[in-house]
């Protein structure tokens, strides 16, 4: 392979061009009028402009992007994450063209891709799965005896969706039918069918995922678990590797049941397994990601392991390198999202640009990120701005070197998570490894976020008095001095 094009923007498609080019690959980006001077069209050996700033009309277009390839001529296509990344279409057509997917095939998407398929899939190999109704659902009656008979608290959840849409918890039978019209209408709007069905909620839950490759000799490895349960609006924000609560007898566990998760679809390249881990470890299969995670970084810290890499060569027809037995955890690691989002008002996504911009540097500190300095962040696509991931010889160094790299950031222009990023590495809940995807309505709030920003202000005053003395010069303590995260949130 001589030459991919990436269908993605931002840091996933920077990511992917790092790998190509480290393996002496040619990179062709595809971008919209709003990404002209992105960083992945600067980046890459050839851009090509496929449309305006609405995604339906430049990264969901795929025949455009398939146009782009073929006269560019690229040997392969990346997907990155997000997009067209579980698109079996889009899968097919890429392969119908005569250039290759580096992905999964149209099958194992389209399983994997519908929530009730994929509890069917798996079933024969008895994975553990949560209570439910097992098929589809869209009359309201049918719903309301389902839940009666699960026993309440109950989750909906959209057939077709995923990323927290279309999901509603149901404490109460009077409360149901409201959350059931919203989530079937939301499940329509997002995902174009209406569909769901509805399961137990696990009450104090983990989601812990595990990550999975698989050539196409049937060779299929599970490269450990991420615990991913720092959420908010049922989305990821901060994800580790490997978690605080698995042993080395549950990682084997849930890491063969991934790899029969991937065997039911017969599936080969990169996939995340998704599972659900009640207050008693019990674990149950949740779904599958068929593409590379938005965490994968942390799994490649820990296992050595470039993601990128594996999957082109297994595009390639290559077998994997390495069996089970040769993978070994080192150290542990973590990644905070950097979203464009206002933490101090339920993590609203925040639009404008980036007057200053500077990543924090040093050894075992990884930026991902798809935006520089001047760069606007606008309100057609997703608000990350990057991805900051550290590593440490273990989870309390890990921790420390996470804060250090936080302080480190420097964001000027729009609102970030970075300061939510620094609440939770600082929570006694986090530190000790006792928490659950309840972290944020349950710990989080602005009260205490400013109740630590000028603590935090109080103690850099203290220092800065303290050197200035030992130097012999004047005390002067800025009483009034705010922390910077302050000053940016104003």
């Amino acid at each position: 392979m001589k030459k991919i094009l990436v269908a993605n923007r931002g840091e996933i498609a920077v990511r992917v061009m790092r790998t190509c080019k480290k393996l002496g690959i040619k990179t062709v980006a595809v971008y919209s009028e709003i990404d002209s001077k992105s960083l992945h069209a600067l980046y890459a050996d050839e851009a090509y402009c496929i449309g305006d700033n609405a995604p339906s009309k430049s990264y969901l277009d795929m025949d455009k992007i398939i146009e782009v390839a073929l006269r560019s001529g690229a040997d392969g296509i990346h997907p990155g994450y997000g997009f067209l990344s579980e698109n079996s279409q889009f899968c097919k057509a890429v392969k119908d063209a005569g250039l290759i997917f580096i992905g999964p095939d149209e099958h194992a998407i389209d399983v994997m891709g519908n929530k009730l398929a994929a509890k069917e899939a798996v079933r024969h190999y008895n994975i553990p799965m949560v209570p439910g109704s097992g098929k589809a659902i869209t009359d309201v009656q049918d719903a309301i005896r389902m839940a009666e008979e699960i026993g309440y608290p109950v989750l909906i959840k959209a057939a077709a969706g995923g990323g927290g849409k279309g999901m509603r918890v149901v404490e109460d039978s009077p409360s149901f039918i409201e959350s059931f019209e919203r989530a079937t209408n939301e499940a329509l709007s997002s995902f174009k069918d209406g569909s769901v069905f509805i399961e137990k909620y696990v009450t104090k839950p983990r989601h812990i995922e595990i990550q999975i490759i698989a050539d196409q000799f049937g060779n299929i490895c599970y490269l450990f678990e991420r615990e991913c349960s720092i959420q908010r609006r049922h989305q990821k924000v901060i994800e580790e590797a490997p978690s605080a609560i698995v042993s080395s007898a549950m990682r084997k566990a849930m890491g063969e049941a991934a790899v029969n998760v991937a065997r039911a679809c017969n599936y080969t390249n990169a996939g995340t397994v998704e599972f659900l881990v009640d207050e008693k470890l019990n674990f149950y299969f949740l779904e599958m990601n068929t593409r590379l995670q938005v965490e994968h970084p942390v799994t490649e810290e820990i296992s050595g392991l470039d993601m990128v890499e594996l999957q082109i060569s297994i595009a390639l027809g290559k077998s994997l390198p390495f069996s089970q037995d040769d993978l070994k955890i080192h150290g542990h690691s973590m990644e905070l999202r950097v979203y464009a989002e206002d933490p101090y008002n339920q993590f609203l996504p925040d639009i404008g640009t980036l007057q200053v911009y500077q990543e924090p540097t040093g050894e075992h500190i990884r930026v991902d990120s798809g935006f520089k300095a001047g760069d606007a962040v606008s309100v057609f696509y997703d608000p990350m701005i990057s991805k900051l991931t550290v590593w440490g010889l273990d989870r309390a160094s890990c921790i420390a070197k996470m804060k250090a790299a936080i302080n480190e950031y420097e964001i000027i222009g729009v609102k970030t998570t970075l300061p939510f990023g620094l609440f939770v590495m600082n929570h006694e809940a986090f530190a000790s490894g006792n928490f659950d995807t309840s972290f944020v309505p349950k710990y989080f709030t602005t009260d205490i976020m400013d109740q630590e920003d000028d603590n935090n202000a109080m103690i850099a005053a203290l220092i800065s008095n303290q050197l200035h003395l030992s130097n012999g010069k004047e005390d002067y303590v800025l009483k009034n001095r705010r922390s910077r995260w302050m000053a940016r949130k104003q």
